[in-house]
C-alpha cells in the first residue's frame, strides 16, 4: 500500500492528480506490506532513476531497515508491524537527484521484486534542501499556486494579464520528465546529465534552454515578425497547459508561437511542477544588448523614422524569471532569487539559455560571476544612445545620451494577493545616485570597456553639447482602441535667445519589442519659440488611421525630430500602448465543488463599426477541463453581448477564471475574476 493520500498530503503534492506516488526529497514517506511472512529485519531496499544506475552517480541507493533516519543517504525505518503486515517509512536525502524512480525490494538471497515507481521533487519545505524557502506563503504562492499575473504595456502605462500555469493540470508531470529527457545535454550524456538533476542551478539553465524550441526542438517557437498566420498568435495564449500538451501530442515539435511572457510562464508551469519556487517578473524599457558593451544605440533618419540598423534594442518590456535557491558556487551571499531566461535572445555556450545569475550579483556589478550576469545586468543597466544616421553618407551623429533610461518599474505579483511589487530596488541602487554610476563603472571595468579604445562609442564633446530646446509628448484623452488618438507636442525654448526648428514627426505601429511594422501617419512643420517660451502643439491620430495598421500588441511609437537652426538635433518619443474595451464577468450564483454554477461574459462592441468572427475562450485550473471555446455571433455598432456557460469547480479554495473575448476589430481582451469556491 503506497499511502497516496497520506504520503500526499505530507509531501504537499495532493493537487497532481495522479495513481503514481509523488513524494519530495529530504522527507519521509510511508508504506505497508500486507502478507509478509518474512522476518523484515533482511529485506533490502533498491531506488534508481534513469539509465546505467549506480552508486557513484547518486542514481542508485540500496538500503536495508534501520532504527533511524541516515544523515546521509537513503534509509528505511520500520514504524509498526502486526501478524501479517508491517509499515515501513522510506527517507531520500534532501540532495537526492529529482525525477522517476523504480523501487524494488530483495529479500535474503531471492532475486529482486519490483514494487513499481514514484516520482521525487525538489522540496521548498526541507531545511536542508537546496531550494529551502522559509516563508511558507512564499512556498504556497511560488510552488502551489497556479494562477498568475503577468505585467505588460510600458513604463508609463503599466498593464497586465492573468495566466494560468496549470502545474498540477492532467499529464503535465509526466511532460516536464519527459522534457529533461529531450534536452541536448542529456541526448549527449544521459548518465552524467541524470546524476546532475539534484542541483536546480544545472536543471534551471537546461530547462532554459528547453523551453524555447532553438537548438533542441524545445517546447516554444519565438516569432516577432507580427505574422503568425501559420501557428497561434503568441497574444492568444491564456495558460501553459494547452502549449506543453500540444507539444506533446504533436510528437514534440514546437508550438507556434511564443513571445517573452510565453516562455517566461511555460518555464514557471515546468520549475513550479518540479518544486522549484519561481516567478515571472517584467522590465520595462529592457535593453537587448547584441554586442556585449553595456550600451544599446538606436538610430533614427532625418525625418525621424526608427531604423532597424544594428542588432541593440530596447523593448518596451521584457518578461523573465526568478527562481529560488541556494549558490554554493558563490558563497551564501549570493543565494535566493536567481534569474533565469528562456526567451531566445543571445547564445550562452552555444546555446540559448540564460541564466542563473544571481540578483544580487547583478546589483552589485560582479558581472564576472556565472551564469550570463553580463547580458542581465545590461538589460536592466545599459546607457542608451540615440543616433542621426545618413543613410547616404553613412554618417552617424549622437542627439544624446542617457543613463538612466533603461531597467525600469521591474514588477512582479505580490504573494497572496492580485497586486503588483515593483522590485527596481532589488535589481539596482537608486538611478542617477553615486553608488549606481559606480557599481555602472565597476560591471564595466570587469568586462574589460573601460581600458579599451571604442570607435564607436560618442566622443566625451558628443555626450557633453546642450541641446537648445527640450521636448515631450503628453496624452490628452484616451487611449482606447476604437477612439482617435490626442496628444500634445510640448516644445520649451531653454536660451534666453529666440529659437527656430523644423520638426519632422512620424507615428509608426510596432511590436512590443518597438520593431516598427507600419508607418501610420507623418506631419512636419517649423516654429519659432521667443525665449524661455513653452508651446504646446495638439496632434490628433485618427481610428480610422491606425486600425487596420495596428499591431496585436497595440503599441505606436510617435517621434518628433527637431532640427534647431544653429544648433543640435532633439529628439521627442514616446511609446503608446492602446487599451482594449473593457469585458466584465459575473458569477451567477455559489460557486460549490461538483456543483453547475453560471457564469455571464458581458462585450459591448465600442466602436460604430459592426464586429464579427468573435470568439470567447476559458480556463481556469480546477474550475473547468481544458479550454472553453465559444463562438458569438456579430455585433452591432455599440450593440452589447451576453454569453452564458457552466462551471463545475472540482476543488476548493480561491480559483481564477480567466477569459480572452477576440473578433476582427480587436484581439485578445483579457480579463480574469477570483472566484471563491
Amino acid at each position: 500500500n503506497w499511502h497516496l493520500k497520506e504520503n500526499a498530503r505530507e509531501h504537499h503534492t495532493s493537487k497532481f492528480s495522479s495513481d503514481e506516488l509523488i513524494v519530495r526529497r529530504g522527507q519521509a514517506f510511508t508504506l505497508t506490506f500486507s502478507g509478509t511472512e518474512q522476518p523484515e529485519q533482511n529485506l533490502i531496499f533498491i531506488a534508481e532513476t534513469g539509465p546505467k544506475p549506480s552508486k557513484a552517480a547518486k542514481t542508485h541507493a540500496t538500503f536495508g531497515i534501520s532504527s533511524e533516519v541516515s544523515k546521509e543517504g537513503w534509509s528505511a525505518v520500520r514504524q509498526s508491524s502486526s501478524s501479517n503486515s508491517v509499515s515501513i517509512s522510506i527517507s531520500s536525502p534532501p540532495n537526492a537527484v529529482i525525477g522517476r524512480y523504480r523501487l524494488g525490494v530483495q529479500s535474503g538471497s531471492a532475486s529482486p521484486a519490483s514494487l513499481g515507481t514514484f516520482v521525487l521533487l525538489f522540496n521548498p519545505w526541507s531545511s536542508g534542501d537546496d531550494v529551502f524557502m522559509s516563508n511558507n506563503a512564499e512556498c504556497e504562492e511560488y510552488v502551489l499556486e497556479e494562477f498568475g499575473i503577468i505585467f505588460a504595456g510600458n513604463k508609463n502605462h503599466i498593464s497586465s494579464f492573468g495566466w494560468n500555469f496549470g502545474q498540477f493540470q492532467g499529464d503535465i508531470l509526466n511532460i516536464c520528465l519527459a522534457m529533461m529527457d529531450r534536452s541536448l545535454y542529456y541526448r549527449q550524456d544521459p548518465v552524467t546529465d541524470t546524476s546532475h538533476r539534484h542541483d536546480p542551478r544545472y536543471l534551471g539553465r537546461v530547462l532554459s534552454a528547453m523551453v524555447n524550441a532553438n537548438d533542441d526542438q524545445g517546447v516554444v517557437l519565438g516569432n516577432w515578425s507580427g505574422k503568425y498566420e501559420d501557428g497561434k498568435n503568441p497574444s492568444s495564449w491564456t495558460g501553459s497547459g494547452e502549449i506543453l500538451q500540444s507539444w506533446k501530442k504533436s510528437g514534440f515539435k514546437p508550438v507556434r508561437y511564443g513571445q517573452c511572457w510565453v516562455f517566461a510562464a511555460v518555464l514557471t508551469t515546468v520549475l513550479r511542477c518540479l518544486g522549484i519556487p519561481t516567478r515571472t517578473i517584467t522590465n520595462f524599457s529592457s535593453a537587448h544588448d547584441a554586442d556585449g558593451n553595456l550600451r544599446v544605440d538606436e538610430f533614427y533618419d532625418a525625418s525621424g523614422n526608427h531604423l532597424e540598423r544594428g542588432a541593440d534594442s530596447i523593448w518596451n518590456f521584457h518578461v523573465w524569471n526568478e527562481s529560488w535557491f541556494a549558490r554554493s558556487d558563490l558563497g551564501a551571499s549570493y543565494s535566493g532569487w536567481q534569474i533565469l531566461d528562456a526567451t531566445p535572445q543571445e547564445q550562452s555556450g552555444g546555446i540559448y539559455q540564460c541564466g542563473p545569475a544571481s540578483r544580487r550579483a547583478i546589483k552589485e556589478g560582479e558581472v564576472d560571476l556565472d551564469y550570463d550576469c553580463p547580458f542581465v545586468f545590461a538589460e536592466v543597466n545599459a546607457d542608451c544612445m540615440y543616433w542621426n544616421y545618413d543613410a547616404a553618407t553613412g554618417k552617424k551623429t549622437l542627439i544624446f545620451s542617457k543613463s538612466t533610461d533603461i531597467g525600469q518599474s521591474i514588477s512582479t505579483k505580490a504573494v497572496g494577493r492580485d497586486n503588483r511589487v515593483d522590485v527596481t530596488s532589488d535589481y539596482k541602487y537608486e538611478e542617477g545616485s553615486t553608488k549606481e554610476r559606480d557599481i555602472f563603472k565597476k560591471a564595466r571595468k570587469k568586462l574589460g570597456l573601460e581600458d579599451k579604445f571604442d570607435p564607436t562609442a560618442p566622443t566625451p564633446q558628443e555626450v557633453d553639447q546642450k541641446p537648445d530646446i527640450a521636448g515631450k509628448f503628453k496624452v490628452a484623452g484616451s487611449l482606447e482602441i476604437g477612439k482617435d488618438l490626442n496628444l500634445l507636442l510640448v516644445l520649451v525654448n531653454l536660451q534666453s535667445e529666440p529659437k527656430t526648428a523644423h520638426i519632422n514627426m512620424t507615428a509608426w505601429s510596432t511590436l512590443y519589442t518597438r520593431k516598427p511594422v507600419h508607418e501610420i501617419w507623418k506631419d512636419s512643420m517649423s516654429v519659432t519659440l521667443s525665449p524661455k517660451e513653452e508651446k504646446q502643439f495638439p496632434i490628433k491620430i485618427k481610428y480610422t488611421d491606425y486600425q487596420q495598421r495596428l499591431t496585436t500588441d497595440k503599441t505606436i511609437q510617435v517621434t518628433a525630430l527637431c532640427h534647431v537652426e544653429g544648433g543640435i538635433q532633439v529628439l521627442v518619443q514616446r511609446d503608446i500602448t492602446l487599451d482594449n474595451p473593457e469585458i466584465n464577468i459575473q458569477v451567477l450564483g455559489e460557486a460549490k465543488v461538483n456543483k453547475e454554477v453560471d457564469v455571464e461574459v458581458v462585450f459591448t462592441n465600442p466602436i460604430d463599426t459592426e464586429v464579427k468572427d468573435c470568439v470567447l475562450q476559458v480556463e481556469g485550473s480546477d474550475l473547468l477541463r481544458g479550454i472553453l471555446e465559444l463562438r458569438i455571433p456579430p455585433l452591432k455598432a455599440n450593440e452589447k453581448s451576453r454569453t452564458k456557460f457552466k462551471l463545475i469547480p472540482s476543488e476548493a479554495g480561491p480559483k481564477h477564471l480567466l477569459v480572452n473575448f477576440s473578433c476582427d476589430k480587436f484581439a485578445d481582451i483579457k480579463t480574469f475574476k477570483m472566484v471563491k469556491v
